[in-house]
């Protein structure tokens, strides 16, 4: 592999690279080609564009050669690799623009844990034989969104999650234990993670129809509701859909319950607030989450809105569920309800160095700041005549998906059918909107200027009023 910078060798015939040049110009990835497609592999007549396969990318793992720790070879090769690979993250950063991470952020402060293997196995609160934790820094987060959620310190559990999908996948198996035989609710655009824990836990479960914004419809939840009113509900209830950013009305959903016969005693809900669960704390007149309403458990991701180098998540639901999950685990000395044995001990301390920065008004800063930039986008993509969604709570704009997949690929978009979305979150500045918004214009301007093809119609994805096609412009 060519190497970006240029190898010295010292007189104690050690190698290093010199400074690589960080403004050469990264080749950009071939597209993958359009594979055949098998069931379930088309979505409204388009195929599915799979990614490459990285096999034919990777980096192979070569046995050092004998003399290696003399010339320096393998040191100089592998310095090489690190700073093309670093060079590729930096110009991949700029072009990111279709998924929920904050990559605005510096924890070079905490470099100097990184020589330690803190891991935080078992209970977060019952400390283990294992020395190095971070069980301290880990409970700190955890009353943080204790307060936030209003749940007092003696009523909770919970515990920082290697992702947002181990949130899920956690407090539906809370509901799951606290009613064996319940029947799972979640809207058709709730995370796949959701569906995922259905088909692992083998529960049954009830895919409800959505509104055009991408919010759960409580008139096909109580239907569906009735037909099963034998058996307890396990809901899942989506603090901000993947794909269009959608809040589904918490409160609704307890009244469309009672409603429906089904007393606090027969229904567990657990709230996925995997990006907005954290922002919406922060937006005036937004419906509240908390532990005050009949709930069981909420989560969120540490590495989307807050912002972290490493995916991880909060966790925290009712300590009289939890019970039915805790087991003794004599090898630990501790208890253990959690659904992974060893946890990055590192991802707390991340956490709580973030909240204790930015605390609450950083926080509403940078919620005011991507909900003003996500309204700007809004009304560009619309001046443009391009149709485009935005929900009232969200900062997820939602708008006709780009012809062209190569410039999917680039700005790194997250595509469904007909459509496609930009996250705005606090690393999305607005001079990165107005380049993905003039040569997204630019482009569109060549793939209809012969009129063959025409912009698709996503009336059924965002609304007649929110399309700019031919037929509802």
């Amino acid at each position: 592999m060519e190497a970006v910078g240029a190898v010295s060798v010292h007189v104690n015939g050690k190698a290093e690279i010199d400074d690589f040049d960080l403004s050469a110009v990264v080749q950009p990835e071939p597209l993958p080609p359009i594979v055949a497609a098998e069931n379930g592999d088309k979505q409204n007549g388009r195929e599915i564009v799979l990614g490459r396969n990285v096999h034919t990318t990777c980096l192979e793992v070569t046995e050092p050669e004998a003399n290696d720790e003399f010339t320096g070879d393998k040191d100089a090769y592998m310095a090489s690799v690190l700073a093309r690979y670093r060079k590729n993250l930096m110009e991949r950063t700029k072009y990111h623009l279709g998924y929920p991470y904050n990559l605005d952020f510096d924890y070079g402060a905490l470099a100097q844990l990184q020589h330690f293997s803190i891991n935080n196995l078992g209970d977060p609160f019952i400390e283990s034989n294992y020395g190095v934790h971070s069980r301290q820094f880990e409970v700190g987060v955890l009353d943080w969104f204790a307060r936030l959620w209003e749940i007092e310190k003696n009523e909770y559990w919970g515990y920082i999650t290697n992702c947002g999908t181990e949130g899920n996948l956690h407090g539906i198996l809370v509901g799951r234990e606290v009613f064996p035989n319940g029947v799972l609710y979640a809207s058709r655009e709730s995370h796949y993670s959701v569906f995922k824990a259905a088909r692992m836990y083998r529960m049954d479960c009830e895919k409800v129809d959505c509104l055009i914004s991408g919010e759960i419809d409580c008139a096909d939840f109580k239907a569906k509701l009735l037909a099963n009113k034998d058996k307890p509900a396990i809901i899942n209830v989506n603090i901000g859909t993947t794909v269009k950013g959608a809040v589904d009305d918490l409160d609704l959903v307890i009244q469309t319950l009672e409603e429906s016969g089904f007393s606090e005693d027969r229904f567990y809900i657990h709230c996925d607030g995997a990006l907005f669960g954290l922002m919406m704390p922060f937006v005036k007149r937004a419906p509240k989450v908390t532990f005050k309403k009949p709930i069981g458990s909420v989560s969120v991701s540490g590495h989307k809105f807050m912002g972290c180098p490493m995916p991880c998540g909060v966790q925290i639901t009712r300590m009289e569920h939890i019970n039915a999950l805790s087991r003794n685990v004599e090898y630990l000395a501790s208890r253990d309800a959690t659904i992974m044995g060893s946890r990055n001990g590192h991802a707390p301390i991340f956490l709580w160095y973030t909240l204790n920065r930015k605390g609450y008004k950083g926080f509403q800063k940078e919620v005011q700041k991507c909900l003003r930039n996500a309204h700007y986008l809004k009304d560009r993509l619309h001046d443009a005549g391009i149709s485009s969604m935005l929900n009232e709570l969200s900062s997820t704009v939602v708008f006709e998906r780009p012809l062209d997949e190569e410039f999917v690929r680039r700005w790194q978009l997250a595509c469904q059918g007909n459509i496609a979305h930009v996250v705005v979150m606090p690393s999305v500045t607005i001079e990165k909107l107005d380049d993905f918004l003039n040569e997204l214009v630019e482009k569109r301007s060549t793939w209809y200027q012969d009129g063959e093809v025409q912009p698709p119609c996503i009336a059924a994805d965002v609304g007649s009023e929110n399309c700019a096609c031919a037929l509802h412009k």
